[in-house]
Formats: structure tokens, C-alpha cells, sequence
């Protein structure tokens, strides 16, 4: 090999390892499906909380007691 040549493959692996460091760091201008389509999350109030929180509790309750199986 030549030094030309050597200098030629030198600049292009630098180049492909640029392209890997800005697509792992996130400067790529190039957006994902995943973000383009997200959409907003929607608020939940309190009281709707709380009322499947305590239906959760009641079919917990419904489910009786912890039984631990002897292995």
C-alpha cells in the first residue's frame, strides 16, 4: 500500500466513526418515527386516581391472603 492509499482509508474510517459519535450522541438531524408520532400524554385528575386505586385495593382484598407455595 501506498501512503496515498493509506491516507485514503485512514480518512474514510474517520469518517464512518463522525457518522457512529453523532448518531449515538444524538446530533443527527434525522428524527425517529418514535418522536415524529408521540403523542401528548393526557392528565389524569386526582379523584379518577384515587377511584381506580381503591377498585385495585378491592379486588386485592377480594383475592384473600398470600399463600406461599412449599418448593
Amino acid at each position: 500500500m501506498s501512503v496515498d492509499e493509506i491516507l485514503a482509508s485512514i480518512d474514510s474510517e474517520t469518517a464512518l466513526l463522525k457518522q457512529a459519535r453523532a448518531l449515538l450522541s444524538g446530533d443527527g438531524t434525522k428524527k425517529t418515527a418514535a418522536s415524529a408520532t408521540r403523542k401528548k400524554r393526557r392528565k389524569m385528575s386526582a379523584a379518577a386516581r384515587k377511584r381506580i386505586g381503591d377498585a385495585q385495593r378491592k379486588r386485592w382484598a377480594n383475592q384473600g391472603p398470600y399463600k406461599q407455595s412449599d418448593k
